[in-house]
């Protein structure tokens, strides 16, 4: 089997969020990225719930679903698809209850942000429970994607032709993505108000998708950081290619 190379530049970057540039995929090989980034990362979420007591005005099964959308850091290689780790909740109004006030017997799994509210309590109103997360994947359960927003479209190569006629008229010409300048600059548009005539006025342009580079754009819920979660989507991938490789070999 040939190597591919591929070419990855990060064009914007933090924790929780990306836009990244590759080079030499194929349409398939860049949706298979984005769907294995969505269904095949693993991550904690609550998925049983034991009350002790519930008071409050909501039903216990409200709860439990709102529970289970609270995104839990997942630390992967410690633990394995179908762990599971307790956390604990005993709130008391007035007052409202946020996901920072779950309790977790794991150090390294507990909720990825501390001010997402659960429920409003009132006076005299108590929850108090205990829950088990477990590890699995998106393409099990929703509750699991640590990818919560996953995207691609083709990079965009902008060539300058020249001027526009003398008595033609300018018109507005939207483009949102990210250009690839005549000199090889990677420009995102919104740098100019995503229109072009805006960095090019004046000028008779031609835009065209350049061949095998797309431009991806990832957000996480905080489970895992936005580069684990690239480096796994493709470890999967090679894996389930490993996996069909080997069986044909058979």
């Amino acid at each position: 089997m040939s190597e591919v190379d591929y070419d990855v530049q990060y064009i914007e970057r933090d924790d929780r969020s990306a836009r990244v540039l590759i080079r030499g995929l194929s349409p398939a090989f860049a949706n298979g990225i984005r769907r294995a980034m969505i269904a095949d990362v693993p991550t904690f979420s609550i998925d049983t719930v034991r009350f002790v007591e519930n008071s409050s005005v909501m039903f216990d099964e409200m709860l439990g679903l709102r529970l289970g959308l609270v995104p839990l850091t997942t630390p992967i290689d410690d633990f394995e698809i179908g762990d599971e780790v307790t956390l604990a909740l005993d709130v008391e109004g007035p007052g409202t209850a946020y996901s920072g006030d779950l309790a977790s017997a794991e150090p390294l799994v507990e909720p990825a942000d501390e001010n997402i509210p659960i429920i409003e309590l009132k006076e005299g109103q108590r929850i108090e429970l205990e829950a088990d997360a477990v590890l699995d994947t998106g393409k099990e359960h929703a509750k699991h994607q640590g990818g919560v927003s996953v995207g691609y479209r083709h990079l965009q190569r902008v060539t300058v032709d020249g001027d526009i006629g003398e008595f033609d008229e300018e018109e507005t010409r939207i483009l949102r993505g990210v250009i690839e300048t005549g000199d090889g600059e990677i420009v995102p548009s919104e740098t100019f108000d995503h229109d072009l005539t805006e960095r090019y006025p004046g000028k008779d342009l031609t835009v065209e998708d350049v061949s095998g580079a797309f431009v991806f754009h990832i957000e996480t819920d905080g489970s895992v950081d936005v580069e684990e979660l690239i480096l796994r989507a493709i470890d999967t991938i090679e894996d389930r290619a490993d996996e069909l490789r080997t069986t044909i070999a058979v």
